[in-house]
């Protein structure tokens, strides 16, 4: 592995650094959605993509003439790394810019590309990814959400559950089910909707959290045209491969709090003598070095203009994991005070109350733990494929409940 920025990545790195000092602030005790309330935090976000847009980057390594940067995915790396030092509000962007966005521009026309790409790049439009079920989650080709042609048009009925940013959203990637006759994978379509449109519901979760990110979403009677198709008819398990590969790679890390965020608050709290304590802490430490060296392989591969190792997979299952770990034994510390989440009383801000409440979240987000290590298993180590008695079995007759 090469640890060192070549002669023109280190250019660019300083390029981005003076960039970014130009426009924001860095990270200082609390983080920007802490200090404004959400209608000011998704002004700045907007504001803030839009400067991105205007310097040329927003997507470093998409085609100029869609907008992009034309440049490398190591590029794109060491942006993402000196963009992390500062306070950006990038969150409402990340699902539109990082899944939605690629797939259109994978499967949609030339009108759908000139019509969307721009405005999601320049912060004008916010997207969500409609995909997972009350009954179908890790199992997305399990879908129910039936889309009926009428003319040119589908009429869409049915329940969508933990979309993300639905609530803010404008548009939004759907997957439906358009034929039922055949085996699940084959029987699924994709389709670009307009989440202002009649007949689209949006009711925001109330998470164990505190936050409200995830939403529950209703379509009853929603007319899309053919035209706003992504793929052909039957071939949206296809389509949805792309999103969900952009999605794991999206929420392969995690924002922290890490090692260094516990054995800082353990000196603080005069904890640092247990011995059981302290070999957790190396544990973490371990962990952490080993995820960051396999991340170091990755920036290497990309640094040589080659294509990144499955190692990638192993990300989120490693930091998913770990953050759960690292909190719980944050809030066994505090003994019975760590039951309470006031940001304004609590150590750290609380952010180790929050972040394990969040943490279960991310082991389902962007595909379970289980579903990763059947991937892991069968694409990277070559092992067996689990059993699957209902590989070639219609789905209408599939027995449910």
């Amino acid at each position: 592995m090469d640890f060192n920025d070549t002669k023109e990545e280190a250019e660019f790195r300083a390029e981005a650094r003076a960039f970014l000092g130009k426009h924001l602030e860095p990270k200082g005790d609390k983080p920007l959605r802490q200090r404004v309330d959400g209608t000011e935090f998704m002004k700045l976000a907007k504001q803030w993509q839009k400067t991105k847009s205007e310097g040329g980057y927003a997507q470093i390594t998409w085609p100029k003439e869609i907008g992009g940067r034309g440049g490398t995915p190591m590029q794109q790396v060491i942006w993402n790394q000196e963009e992390g030092k500062f306070d950006a509000p990038t969150g409402p962007f990340t699902i539109g810019l990082g899944m939605c966005i690629p797939t259109v521009i994978a499967f949609g026309s030339d009108e759908h590309k000139k019509r969307y790409v721009g405005k999601a790049m320049k912060g004008e439009e916010i997207w969500c990814q409609l995909f997972s079920e009350p009954s179908a989650g890790s199992d997305v080709a399990g879908l129910k959400t039936r889309a009926v042609k009428d003319g040119d048009e589908w009429v869409i009925n049915g329940q969508k559950v933990w979309t993300s940013g639905a609530h803010y959203s404008d548009y939004g990637i759907l997957l439906t089910r358009t034929d039922s006759s055949v085996p699940k994978h084959k029987g699924l379509t994709m389709f670009i909707v307009d989440m202002k449109q009649a007949g689209v519901e949006v009711r925001p979760i109330h998470q164990a959290s505190g936050g409200r990110e995830f939403n529950e979403v209703y379509f009853t009677d929603v007319r899309i045209p053919d035209s706003d198709r992504l793929g052909d008819v039957g071939q949206g398990w296809k389509v949805a491969i792309v999103t969900l590969m952009n999605e794991r790679l999206a929420v392969g890390g995690s924002p922290g709090p890490d090692w260094a965020e516990i054995m800082a608050y353990a000196k603080e709290a005069g904890t640092m003598f247990d011995q059981a304590f302290r070999e957790k802490l190396a544990d973490w430490y371990v962990a952490a070095q080993g995820y960051k060296l396999t991340k170091f392989r990755t920036q290497t591969a990309l640094s040589r203009g080659q294509t990144p190792g499955p190692e990638n997979s192993i990300g989120k299952i490693i930091t998913a994991n770990h953050l759960q770990d690292i909190c719980n034994s944050a809030i066994e510390m505090q003994d019975h005070y760590g039951i309470l989440t006031d940001s304004d009383r609590m150590p750290a801000d609380a952010i180790f109350q929050q972040s394990f409440m969040w943490a279960p979240g991310l082991r389902i987000a962007g595909g379970t733990d289980e579903i990763l290590k059947n991937i892991i298993a069968e694409r990277v180590l070559g092992l067996p494929q689990d059993v699957r008695v209902d590989k070639d079995v219609a789905f209408d007759q599939m027995k449910s409940g």
